[in-house]
């Protein structure tokens, strides 16, 4: 499932990027594994809680104009662009009127968004990315090309596996938006400016443990912990 090292893209052969791929190399049978799971549970949860997402679906269309999926462009493995299957918690065209980060009371989000991201139901929609295999349960959470552009050369690592839909970093930054509003309040800085030099740093510094970590059974334990995150 890891090509060889000189079929990544030449942005990802670095020195810093093949420590972690030489660990993940080694661990072919649990990559295996997990593609097996992602698509075997991607697939019973999508046809279990298909009633549910058309209820939010009118919700959504109901509460405010415009589609009900929000798609963006992402990057998931080995750079590669795509479009990520999201409830839509904004107005439409909020990504023009304002930062690709929000911030705590954004007033881009709508009512029906508002508790949809509480409640991280707007990741529902993600089933779809799995099953197409552009995304894991589990995996470093898909930034635009915007902030890849900004990553170091041992954050490339994070693209050696798919995109994921939670993570260890998603449940420690699960209230990222206060995260984005404290340091803009210490710095003075725009919110891009914030995500860009203080949060990424951050999230990346768990999402290269947990790629150095990285094992089937761990990734059990982080869809665990997330589900305990999301009731509490």
């Amino acid at each position: 499932m890891i090509p060889h090292w000189e079929q990544l893209p030449a942005s990802m052969r670095n020195g810093h990027v093949r420590p972690y791929y030489e660990k993940l190399r080694k661990k072919e049978s649990s990559l295996r594994l997990k593609r097996a799971m992602d698509f075997l549970l991607a697939l019973i949860l999508t046809i279990v809680l298909s009633p549910i997402m058309a209820g939010l679906a009118l919700w959504i269309k109901l509460d405010s104009r415009g589609p009900v999926f929000y798609r963006q462009e992402r990057i998931t493995r080995y750079g590669k662009p795509y479009r990520i299957f999201k409830f839509r918690t904004m107005v439409t065209g909020a990504d023009k009127k304002g930062p690709l980060v929000t911030k705590k009371q954004d007033d881009r989000i709508t009512k029906a968004g508002s508790f949809l991201r509480k409640c991280r139901l707007d990741e529902l929609p993600q089933l779809f990315n799995v099953l197409n295999g552009d995304m894991s349960f589990v995996g470093t959470r898909p930034e635009v090309k915007k902030y890849v552009d900004h990553y170091s050369e041992e954050m490339m690592a994070t693209l050696l596996l798919p995109a994921g839909i939670t993570s260890r970093t998603s449940i420690l930054f699960k209230d990222e938006d206060e995260w984005v509003e404290k340091y803009q309040k210490e710095t003075g800085k725009s919110v891009d400016e914030v995500y860009v030099e203080h949060i990424l740093p951050m999230k990346m510094k768990y999402n290269l443990q947990y790629l150095k970590n990285f094992s089937f059974w761990g990734d059990l334990k982080i869809m665990i912990d997330t589900a305990f995150a999301v009731i509490r």
